[in-house]
């Protein structure tokens, strides 16, 4: 289990997987971030990642329920991610999220985050992403509006002293 008390599980059913870079310190992916979610990335296709997660029971609103805005970070996380694909400098934020609650989503149970761009038009792109229970149903979803961020200039691209890199599992 991480520091932060979430729990990745294996992605061995996603076929030609590769894992994305994490940070040191975001909340959702941070390595060493000592309250984050640590969560791990996967690229499954050229605008789709999946990362799996156990989220505890700190991170509630309800009893054995996550807390509605964890439940908004998740999301908006796993949308952004999708318009990385393979490009680790290609960063979008946020400009809109929509979000669908469906079922309350559980504490202390394995969940799946699925993000997808569903489309792309010049600096925008508009992505989906869900939140998927132990038993598959969708316990919540969004839409997002994202929008490029400029990649670093070449001398700002030091990922290591950035701690913008893979992590190894």
């Amino acid at each position: 289990m991480a520091e932060g008390g979430t729990q990745a599980s294996s992605m061995s059913t996603d076929r030609n997987r590769s894992k994305q870079p994490s940070s040191r310190h975001c909340f959702v992916c941070g390595v060493e971030n000592p309250v984050g979610l640590h969560l791990a990335f996967y690229n499954t296709d050229a605008e789709e990642v999946v990362a799996e997660v156990t989220i505890p029971d700190a991170y509630q609103g309800y009893p054995g329920v996550v807390h509605g805005g964890i439940v908004a970070c998740l999301l908006d996380e796993a949308a952004g991610r999708s318009a990385m694909g393979g490009d680790i400098w290609r960063l979008m934020v946020t400009a809109r999220l929509s979000i669908h609650y469906r079922k309350p989503v559980p504490t202390g149970q394995p969940l799946r985050l699925v993000g997808r761009v569903e489309s792309r038009r010049g600096r925008l792109a508009d992505a989906h992403s869900e939140i998927h229970l132990p038993d598959g149903t969708v316990g919540a979803e969004a839409e997002a509006l994202l929008v490029d961020v400029p990649a670093p200039p070449g001398e700002a691209r030091d990922t290591d002293s950035l701690g913008w890199k893979v992590y190894p599992d």
